[in-house]
């Protein structure tokens, strides 16, 4: 059915897929009594059901507006979609899209290169620039604070209408820097000029936002200009060196190991220290980089030991767990370098030969309070002539004594030494071996175009203040590295910085023609590595309203969501840049996941050049009236390209683009004459809707609130029967009730499921809350209306009404009191205290009882004996469904050690005392700084209730469509239960009358509740070892011939012994 294909669609780096036991006996008691009356039962069904039939297709329209469809079957030709070719044309519009955003990215990098190469560094430099934090800011006197002079902020409607400069950026210094540094304040100073070219992107594509520069030394020039605000601390933690855009940009894929000595010598301070450098480490790893961590003193200690000899993927589950492991290191032994060296050459290279990992740079991370010896020997028999793998060694502690060694050990290694004395000189320390990783790419020139995954940033000023307002914004962000053209420096590979944009994710989905998905169909992307972009199914944020962000979110994988895909087919497809088709049988969940939907879904895929990713693809004046609408989140016209269209709605834009008064909007032709077409057929109905208001009595169907109607263009009426204030669900169809409205991911779900309904029926259902109490007081009923007689012709709208809850079980009650006799005595009744009346749907979830509480139940739960039976005779089925985004609760042990040395106080108060230890007694500092720290490291064991990620299996159920009436009986513990279920004529309902003087209390009832998935320690180590097929970066520049290894950390004061520092040199002569 061309409604029901699914369209995939690639780019580049992102996959945009169009689619979409009990051990109680229950046996059958032969020959046994019925106790309830099959047929008294069926005459209420029946009764009901043409009741609430009758009211729902009179106050819908549903008759009237098949009818009018019926008119037009003539003149409409049905044309099937031919997903391939749709999709490589969706992707033709992508690259075009991308290499827009490219080119002003590209242009950024010239315009700043040839600034730098006309520059000459003055020390002396005086500059007065635009501090982001200090702009508009006063003395006690009213003057301006020096960098902090008068700056223009006028809120922007195309930056959400935040207070912005678009004529010129302003720069954000870390809090950790000092803002007139000379290298700051010529980096500033130099930079200026890229103000022109900002503004210059921002003319040429009006759909750009933030643009920006982020300068090796630490300073981010951010256009347009926003003003900045430290925290409570008074503290901006931001560098833009830290950013993954950055990172990613600057070095290419990395297999890293990293050394950690945990030798007595280490203990206290230093071992804070080098816990938090490891850390520090980690946060520089991307999804494209491979690690291990080994904790080293006379023996090696894998900190996970499940990964002994290999390496992980750098995602961020994995840094967490490892993480997590470093708490329990400890200081005890002696110190053997050499066996660790060993062990780290060893596993890089077999690494290496497996074909996984990096397949580009490596290094190891040698974290350690000094170095014996220079182990020459080992470096000579690994690594050189080539070395291939770069040495970074970090100093812990003030001593020097063994600095020597570790410095000629970097040097000798093409990697840089560093010393850090305290927890502040952690981060900047770090940030050295990034540049020295990105030399061969600066000696090579090679401005690589990097896409970073989809990510929620919420350290920007304008993600907090947006965050507050819309909620947090997931974005991509298009990145190019800056480098230094002066013949000079070529040899040393000097990294300039990095510039790039940000592409906000509900963007890309902009040009996918969601009228041409079909109903359940919807747009999708993943990353190189198989990670989502952008899915319907994807669920950064949890406990709704604290907008809090899931800790993996940015890592969750393909089949992690369409996990019925069991072999990784579709997955691998698309990883692999291919093109073709996919089909399985997929079970999607709606409702917020109460509900399930059973269907086969149609993949096609191509990819997108130039990018990481792939993709999965007349009437004017009926479209004014009051009451019509489109989806906000299609695009029927692009307002984003000129500034003068951004105010517009769509239907503005539609109305001018059809009358020609603006020739430079840009619209989609095809979809604006099939809106028009619904708009024609469909408005008839706002008149009959009109003359059901105006002639309602007094007493008939006061109930009824709502009529709507949606079209498979994105087009929607609404006709209200009672005043806005007297709505009993007053977030029915607005912006808030996302699940009911036309968006970006999917059609209404009143309009989803009346589709898979049999034509001519009604869905029913009760809005569930986000509340556990799952109350509502208003049922929704809606049909599809289809083109054709035919079951499978399209379904080109639906229709619905909302009405009282209250309103809906009085008519099943009134119902329920019917019976034949001519008396008109009635041998059994709803009324009767000997059973229990249930109207449940589909799903079995519960309607109407005779406990009003139990109104949104799943039946289950009610009636655990009877839905087991159901279970067992096949009137309904379990459906198992999985969860790995899930987020549970658990107890664990928490110690305060680690966030207590990261506290701006407590981290103070450590180092008061670690000087005043040295001061004392410097022989003994490692056992008196011990003392002194104790109180901050111990760790303090108490249980605390915290949300972590985790899988979960939890059931949906659902009624088998060809079962409409049965009846059964239960063996309970010294009893019969009988019942009798009946389907309700034209609906999803089912009447359930249960014997009531049974009870069954020794079967548990059924729920929903989803199951944590618990996986054994050796699952746990096979799921951390397997590797997922990926997809490497096209580039890697791990190593230059021409690189000047000297600059490795303050050469000058090496006393190395020159054999050994010749000896590197003579290798690699005789190896020619």
């Amino acid at each position: 059915m061309p409604e029901n294909l699914n369209l995939l669609r690639a780019f580049g780096g992102f996959f945009f897929i169009f689619w979409t036991a009990f051990n109680t006996a229950l046996v059958d008691v032969v020959g046994s009594e019925q106790q309830i009356p099959l047929s008294v039962v069926k005459l209420w069904a029946s009764a009901f059901g043409g009741e609430i039939k009758s009211i729902a297709a009179k106050y819908s329209g549903s008759q009237l507006l098949q009818k009018k469809y019926k008119e037009y079957e003539k003149d409409v030709a049905i044309e099937e979609i031919d997903g391939l070719q749709l999709v490589k044309k969706l992707a033709k519009n992508m690259e075009e899209m991308f290499h827009k955003k490219s080119e002003a990215v590209r242009r950024l990098v010239e315009a700043a290169e040839d600034a730098y190469l006309k520059h000459e560094f003055d020390a002396d430099l005086q500059y007065e620039y635009f501090n982001a934090v200090l702009i508009n800011e006063r003395d006690e006197e009213g003057n301006y604070l020096e960098l902090g002079k008068e700056f223009i902020l006028v809120p922007n409607d195309h930056f959400n209408n935040l207070p912005v400069n678009i004529s010129l950026s302003d720069v954000q210094v870390p809090t950790n820097m000092y803002n007139k540094d000379p290298a700051i304040v010529n980096g500033v100073y130099w930079s200026e000029s890229l103000n022109k070219v900002f503004v210059d992107n921002f003319d040429r594509d009006p759909s750009l936002i933030w643009q920006y520069f982020g300068s090796a030394k630490g300073f981010f020039r951010q256009y347009p200009g926003i003003k900045w605000e430290p925290d409570e601390n008074g503290v901006i933690a931001f560098d833009c060196r830290n950013r993954k855009w950055y990172i990613q940009a600057a070095t290419s894929p990395k297999d890293v190991v990293i050394l950690v000595d945990v030798s007595g010598s280490m203990k206290g301070l230093r071992l804070t220290i080098a816990k938090q450098t490891v850390s520090s480490i980690l946060d520089t790893l991307g999804d494209d980089d491979f690690f291990n961590i080994i904790a080293y003193n006379e023996e090696l200690h894998y900190v996970e030991p499940c990964l002994n000899g290999t390496l992980v993927q750098a995602d961020r589950a994995n840094k967490e767990h490892f993480r997590e492991h470093l708490d329990k290191l400890f200081a005890k032994g002696i110190g053997m370098l050499d066996i660790a060296l060993n062990e780290a050459f060893n596993m890089l290279n077999e690494f290496n030969h497996t074909g996984q990992g990096s397949i580009c740079s490596q290094a190891i991370m040698l974290i350690t309070d000094g170095a014996v010896d220079t182990y020459d020997t080992i470096f000579a028999k690994y690594n050189w002539p080539d070395r291939k793998v770069r040495i970074f060694t970090y100093l812990i502690g003030r001593e020097a004594a063994f600095a020597d060694n570790l410095k000629w050990m970097a040097c000798a290694n093409k990697g840089f030494f560093t010393q850090i004395s305290t927890l502040a000189d952690v981060q900047e320390n770090v940030m050295e071996y990034l540049h020295v990783l990105s030399r061969p790419k600066v000696i090579d020139q090679e401005h690589d175009v990097v896409w970073t995954e989809a990510y929620i940033d919420s350290t920007l000023p304008q993600a907090q203040k947006l965050a507050d307002d819309q909620g947090l914004v997931l974005m991509t962000t298009v990145a190019m590295p800056v480098f230094s053209k002066q013949n000079e420096t070529r040899s040393k590979g000097i990294l300039l910085g990095v510039v790039g944009t940000d592409v906000p994710v509900k963007e890309l989905l902009k040009t996918i023609p969601k009228y041409k998905l079909g109903i359940h169909g919807y747009a999708f992307a993943i990353t190189n590595n198989g990670y989502i972009l952008t899915h319907p199914e994807l669920r950064p944020l949890y406990e709704e309203g604290k907008k809090r962000r899931k800790p993996n979110y940015s890592s969750v994988d393909l089949s992690e969501v369409e996990w019925e895909d069991r072999d990784d087919v579709l997955r691998n497809a698309m990883v692999n840049r291919k093109t073709g088709k996919f089909s399985m049988e997929v079970k999607k969940t709606v409702d917020k996941g109460k509900r399930v939907l059973v269907m086969t879904n149609d993949y096609y895929y191509t990819d997108i050049k130039g990018t990481p990713f792939s993709i999965p693809v007349t009437g004017l004046h009926d479209l004014e009236h009051p009451d019509v609408s489109l989806a906000d989140e299609w695009s029927y016209c692009n307002t984003d390209l000129h500034p003068e269209h951004r105010q517009m709605t769509q239907l503005e834009a539609i109305r001018r683009y059809l009358t020609g008064k603006e020739p430079l909007l840009q619209c989609d032709k095809e979809l604006i004459q099939e809106v028009l077409f619904d708009a024609v057929v469909s408005a008839p109905i706002e008149a009959y809707w009109t003359s059901l208001a105006l002639n309602k009595s007094e007493n008939s169907d006061k109930g009824v609130e709502v009529a709507f109607l949606g079209t498979r263009t994105g087009l929607s009426r609404i006709n209200l029967f009672v005043g806005p204030e007297q709505l009993t669900n007053q977030d029915f169809l607005t912006a808030e009730d996302k699940e009911n409205i036309f968006n970006a991911d999917h059609f209404p779900l009143w309009y989803r499921r009346a589709a898979e309904q049999i034509p001519g029926s009604f869905v029913y259902s009760i809005p569930f809350s986000t509340e556990t109490s799952n109350k509502s007081n208003v049922v929704t009923a809606s049909t599809a209306i289809q083109l054709l007689d035919d079951r499978k012709s399209p379904v080109v709208a639906a229709v619905g009404i909302q009405m009282k809850l209250e309103f809906f079980q009085r008519k099943f009650w009134t119902a329920s009191r019917q019976c034949a006799s001519l008396d008109g005595r009635c041998a059994i009744s709803c009324d009767d205290e000997t059973i229990n009346c249930y109207l449940i749907d589909n799903n079995g979830f519960i309607l109407v009882s005779e406990d009003y509480q139990q109104t949104g139940y799943f039946f289950g739960e009610v009636e655990g004996a009877v839905m087991n039976k159901l279970l067992t005779m096949g009137s309904f089925k379990r459906i198992t469904l999985y969860d790995y985004q899930a987020m549970c609760r658990t107890n664990k042990e928490s110690s305060d050690s680690a966030h207590s040395l990261l506290d701006p106080y407590n981290a103070f108060f450590a180092a008061v005392k670690w000087i005043m230890t040295e001061l004392v007694l410097f022989l003994v500092e490692f056992n008196l700084c011990s003392w002194w720290h104790s109180d901050l490291t111990a760790k303090a064991q108490r249980l605390k209730q915290t949300l972590e990620p985790c899988d979960t299996e939890y059931p949906a159920f659902v009624s088998e469509r060809t079962i409409k009436e049965t009846t059964g009986n239960i063996a309970c513990d010294d009893c019969f239960k009988s019942f009798v279920i009946q389907q309700i004529p034209s609906s999803n309902l089912f009447m359930v009358v249960v014997d009531n003087e049974c009870f069954c209390d020794s079967i548990p009832p059924i729920t929903m509740a989803p199951i944590e998935i618990r996986y054994n320690e050796s699952l746990k180590c096979e799921r951390l070892k397997s590797q997922k097929i990926r997809r490497r970066p096209e580039s890697c520049h791990g190593f230059h011939p021409e690189e000047n290894a000297r600059e490795c950390g303050g050469v000058s004061g090496l006393s190395a012994k020159p054999s050994l520092v010749l000896l590197p040199l003579l290798l690699m002569i005789f190896s020619r």
